[in-house]
């Protein structure tokens, strides 16, 4: 096992070892992605986590070290990897009540109760390459990378 997470480190540092305007830039942008879908969810009653703070957690100290592990990974790698780790989160968020579904949501509806959690994690999972995008070209906008 510890051979497995030195590995890990070797492959993982130089990724996460970024121009600092970069972290900023996936920070900036996450943060607003992740404030702005809380509010779509409250407004639309769909999902919403319990606390406003949970978009730092979830958004900057979650996604996006996970972003920048795949970023540069074609698109449905990047996607399959952020399904997972989606899974994860939104398995975690329902199962401890730190995220809260509305009953009766426009998802249920549509997918069916006992679906929700794949349905979020399903969709949350395109963040990453197309978060991964977003943060490029706003990246290479601002600093000319």
């Amino acid at each position: 096992m510890k051979a497995m997470m030195d590995n890990f480190w070797i492959w993982a540092k130089p990724r996460l070892a970024v121009d600092k305007k970069l972290w900023i830039t996936y920070c900036i942008v996450y943060f607003a992605w992740g404030m702005g879908m809380n509010w779509v969810g409250q407004q639309l009653e769909i999902a919403r986590f319990t606390f406003w703070w949970q978009v730092i957690t979830c958004y900057i100290l979650y996604m996006v070290p996970i972003s920048l592990l795949l970023r540069g990974l074609p698109f449905h790698q990047q996607y399959a990897y952020g399904l997972v780790a989606m899974g994860l989160l939104e398995f975690g968020g329902y199962a401890l009540e730190t995220s809260y579904a509305y009953p009766d949501n426009l998802l249920d509806h549509l997918f069916n109760e006992r679906n929700f959690s794949l349905g979020m994690a399903l969709f949350f999972a395109l963040y990453f390459p197309l978060g991964n995008a977003l943060v490029s070209k706003i990246y290479g906008l601002f600093f000319g990378k």
